[in-house]
């Protein structure tokens, strides 16, 4: 009998960058702090990931890769969805036409601002959406000339924030989420390509060093205006920040040829970082519920006399960890889903 195919063998130190961006993701959204984006930007860390192994994925047909694409992301996004607009109509949402979005969100889904806390997430499902469907064309035109591409991928973002601001609408947000991004996503390519691998330090060091120095000036120096310099609400400074830290990320990576293969020693940690591999998509949709479910649930604790002597109830971390709690609950009873998505039997636990 010939022998059986290996399972292909995945790269941990991407695996361990894609966990630790979820972990970030939850804690910014728990505890708010506004300085999480500059330690690390998680969704320019998640975008230059999904460029990676798109570039991988496009050595097969364009339609076919789509197509598996949207065939993984749009089952989970409408499990989840099913329970927001039904929790929001109940709540006095009255849909119109927009509600298609809940469908294919090329757009940002409509709601009311009762679940808002739930849906403004969907903006990077939405940007990942436009992503996929453009890298055929985006990849065509990266290896043309790939370090042309690379230096002129800010422009867009520039242009957005100095000059035309783009439409006030869904396709405004999306194209601003696009340009924010564009370097990121077409840095996966330039590693998967190689081209990273034969920069030199002496070119890639003071760039990447550039792009964190501008990223953090601008947040730094457009407070006022902004209210804050948190990353996330500026996004010219999270263009240039995104792309010098994942820049620098990438590069070690492709130069130095990290693997983190040693992880596999710690095993209770590799199998954590499998489970937030496999169940990414479950993980980034439910995380805000499980936060919003927190709150009321550790209300009810006041009501036990041990549990409000002995447990921090008033702390910010012990609703960190009651939302970890849910969110482990919401992997086991609807990460199933991602494994119809992609195809396979259905497992509690990846």
């Amino acid at each position: 009998d010939p022998p059986s195919p290996r399972p292909p063998v995945r790269d941990r130190y991407f695996d361990t960058l894609r966990a630790l961006a979820l972990i970030r993701v939850v804690a910014y959204h728990t505890f708010g702090w506004a300085w999480c984006g500059l330690v690390f930007p998680s969704m320019g860390v998640m975008f230059g990931l999904a460029g990676t192994l798109m570039a991988k994925s496009l050595e097969r047909p364009a339609g076919k890769v789509i197509r598996s694409r949207l065939r993984r992301l749009l089952p989970p996004f409408w499990f989840w969805g099913l329970f927001v607009v039904l929790a929001m109509l109940l709540h006095g949402w009255m849909p119109g036409r927009q509600i298609v979005y809940w469908i294919v969100p090329l757009g940002d889904p409509p709601g009311n601002a009762w679940g808002e806390q739930a849906w403004e997430i969907l903006w990077y499902l939405r940007t990942y959406l436009w992503f996929v469907l453009l890298s055929p064309a985006l990849l065509w035109i990266f290896r043309r000339a790939p370090i042309l591409v690379l230096v002129l991928s800010p422009a867009p973002i520039l242009v957005l924030t100095f000059g035309w601001a783009g439409p006030d609408n869904r396709f405004g947000s999306a194209l601003w989420d696009l340009s924010t991004y564009l370097f990121c996503w077409l840095l996966g390519f330039a590693h998967r390509d190689g081209v990273l691998q034969r920069l030199r330090p002496a070119l890639v060091v003071p760039a990447a060093l550039a792009a964190l120095g501008y990223g953090g000036w601008y947040a730094v120096a457009h407070r006022a205006e902004f209210g804050t310099y948190d990353l996330d609400e500026i996004p010219l400074a999270q263009a240039f920040w995104s792309a010098g830290f994942v820049l620098l990320l990438m590069w070690a990576k492709a130069r130095l040829r990290i693997d983190f293969a040693w992880l596999a020693r710690f095993r209770r940690t590799d199998r954590l970082v499998t489970v937030f591999n496999a169940r990414a998509v479950t993980i980034y949709l439910w995380h805000e519920i499980a936060l919003i479910l927190a709150v009321p649930l550790i209300d009810r604790f006041w009501d036990v006399p041990a549990f409000e002597a002995y447990l921090p109830l008033d702390s910010q971390w012990f609703m960190f960890g009651v939302g970890w709690l849910l969110i482990a609950v919401a992997v086991l009873l609807c990460g199933w889903v991602e494994d119809v998505a992609a195809r396979k039997r259905p497992r509690l636990l990846p």
